[in-house]
């Protein structure tokens, strides 16, 4: 575990922290299994993940996404560079995967099976 967070990490623990996001508590640097993520919202079982260049289709990281994923979670992945050059975009992407799907609506009356 890093001590000091990269500038990007920082700036999406701004936009994360103290239930800015939707009310979500998210946690940052945290242990999951044999793994430690940036920041996870447990409730949703979201991950978000701010990734350098060393990131780059990485084998570790598609085993470590896949155990993730096996454990119920989702991964939000974003290039340090677009956290920097675009918070307010990155930010809407997380509420979006907040957000709960909406229903499918009711076929029209005579368009069901």
């Amino acid at each position: 575990m890093r001590r000091e967070p990269t500038e990007a990490e920082t700036r999406l623990w701004s936009i994360l922290r103290a239930g800015r996001m939707d009310g979500a508590k998210f946690k940052r640097q945290e242990q999951i299994g044999d793994y430690i993520v940036d920041f996870v919202c447990f409730a949703e079982r979201l991950i978000v993940e701010a990734d350098g260049s060393q990131h780059v289709e990485n084998a570790a990281d598609q085993a470590r996404d896949a155990w993730l994923k096996s454990q119920g979670f989702r991964i939000l992945r974003f290039w340090n560079d677009d956290i920097l050059r675009d918070t307010d975009a990155v930010g809407e992407a997380i509420h979006a995967a907040l957000r709960p799907p909406l229903p499918n609506p009711s076929p029209a009356r005579g368009e069901g099976l």
